[in-house]
């Protein structure tokens, strides 16, 4: 073997996993290398077109292919949870490279958004005893998270050296943790439907992130009888009305036309094509008033620990947007960063990561939006919560779009007197893995513009048992993938 192959084949036993830390039934091997960065793979073999196939067999010929995993026929909760009990026998039995392999493994997830937003929520899920943290791969039409944490946002190479050259950046990334938002929403079972939370509710086609469940827990407000709820959890966004519509187009086309969405630079402007197609750069014009978030919905905010307080929504605003990460449609921020009179004024900060606190952001039209395009643009700043709910009541519309980390539905509102609850919490947090060029800011980091002290309990008082059973995001264990979805829709 030449010099070159010599040094490409040592660099790639920095990342290498035996067979028998992976394999319960795998004889145990002596080795004397502790590779200094081991890392699990999942990559979504139906992302970025032909990508994700390409990734999963580059990655499977420089590692170990076990340690390889393709999300499309494995589920993440099912390989950390075989993979974790096994280094814990392994533990147990005084094998001390497996207690190196736990405290230095990292994770690399290639996918959109929602792909990488599945495999955070199961590793939340799971409460692993040292969760690892995740470094992510842009093969989606956003690659928000990637673009926060320094991954960059375009679709990378698929070939040996490019792999290698990320493998080498993940084993330099630094850690970073990140806040988790988990949220729940009630609806009223429809009279003909049974209420069976496991059956797909009549027109409702929620996201892979959304889970139902029939007992948030027993003292739970948001229990009732008849009513279907779900949960789940994000760490980029949430979104509703304007910018959800567009994506929910975007994705309906997808599902009926998936060979025409196969080059990010086509996907990106087919999305700026339904912007205009739409009217939203009419929207006084092409889009009713009474359909603007106001008219739609109360809004009620948690600033500090069991204190509610109703949220002002301007009349105009037809998006609203919370967002806890500085990247929203492809690298924009909303938020941007407050003056010291807003500071002052408004009790407002920059948009940290893991301060506990989700900014809420609202936008008029397509023209408001272009305003993030200048140095200093940011939308209509309303609110830094660290909780916030909607109540929406029977009004002028029979429908909204929402959206969750790129992942967007279609959500009926109520035609009678009751009420569909959406309520969004702070719920721990999730390590992440950050590159150079990283944008998103640390609370906690002394170059921050500013320092807020978080609350002990920033998502107020909750007894035990709905700790326990109310603060879960249902990724692990309660989740499947429907037999006829195809995984390339998850972004």
């Amino acid at each position: 073997m030449d010099d070159a192959g010599s040094e490409s084949h040592h660099s790639e036993k920095e990342f290498f996993i035996p067979n028998y830390i992976l394999l319960s039934d795998a004889a145990v091997e002596s080795t004397s290398f502790v590779p200094e960065c081991p890392v699990l793979v999942f990559i979504n073999s139906k992302s970025g077109g032909q990508l994700g196939g390409n990734l999963l067999i580059t990655y499977r010929g420089l590692l170990n292919k076990n340690q390889v995993f393709d999300l499309g026929k494995e589920a993440p909760d099912k390989v950390l949870s075989r993979i974790y009990i096994n280094l814990e026998r392994l533990k147990l039995s005084g094998d001390e490279f497996a207690t190196e392999i736990q405290k230095r493994l990292r994770i690399i997830v290639a996918g959109g958004d929602g792909t990488a937003s599945w495999l955070l929520g199961v590793i939340s899920d799971l409460k692993l005893s040292h969760p690892p943290p995740v470094a992510t791969v842009p093969l989606g039409t956003g690659n928000n998270l990637p673009f926060s944490f320094g991954w960059g946002k375009k679709n990378p190479g698929t070939d040996p050296q490019s792999v290698r050259s990320f493998m080498n950046k993940v084993k330099k990334a630094k850690e970073m943790k990140i806040d988790s938002w988990h949220i729940i929403m009630r609806m009223r079972v429809p009279e003909e439907g049974a209420c069976d939370p496991i059956a797909p509710v009549p027109e409702l086609d929620l996201p892979h992130s959304m889970h139902p469940f029939h007992r948030v827990s027993r003292t739970d407000s948001l229990n009732k009888e008849g009513c279907h709820t779900f949960r789940g959890g994000f760490w980029n966004y949430f979104s509703m009305g304007m910018d959800a519509q567009v994506s929910y187009a975007f994705h309906t086309e997808r599902k009926l036309h998936p060979e025409k969405f196969k080059n990010q630079l086509v996907n990106q402007g087919t999305y700026a094509k339904l912007v205009s197609t739409q009217g939203w750069f009419l929207a006084s014009l092409m889009h009713p008033s009474s359909r603007n978030i106001a008219q739609l919905a109360k809004f009620k905010v948690m600033k500090r620990p069991g204190h509610w307080e109703d949220l002002e929504v301007p009349s105009s605003i037809r998006s609203i947007i919370c967002l806890n990460l500085p990247s929203f449609s492809g690298g924009l921020n909303p938020w941007g960063t407050p003056n010291q009179k807003k500071s002052r004024d408004r009790d407002l900060t920059a948009p940290y990561v893991d301060d506990g606190l989700i900014e809420v952001v609202g936008f008029r039209d397509a023209w408001h939006g272009l305003v993030l395009l200048a140095p200093k643009g940011h939308g209509t700043r309303l609110a830094q919560a660290h909780r916030i709910r909607f109540e929406f009541h029977k009004g002028a519309a029979d429908s909204t779009y929402m959206r969750i980390d790129g992942e967007p539905w279609k959500q009926p509102l109520p035609v009678d007197d009751d009420t569909v609850v959406v309520e969004i919490s702070h719920l721990g947090q999730v390590n992440m893995l950050a590159a150079p060029g990283c944008i998103s800011k640390s609370v906690y980091d002394p170059s921050s513009p500013s320092h807020r002290q978080q609350d002990d309990d920033s998502s107020g008082e909750l007894d035990e048992e709905e700790s326990e059973e109310r603060r879960k995001f249902g990724a692990a264990e309660t989740f499947k993938l429907p037999a006829d979805v195809d995984i390339s829709q998850l972004s």
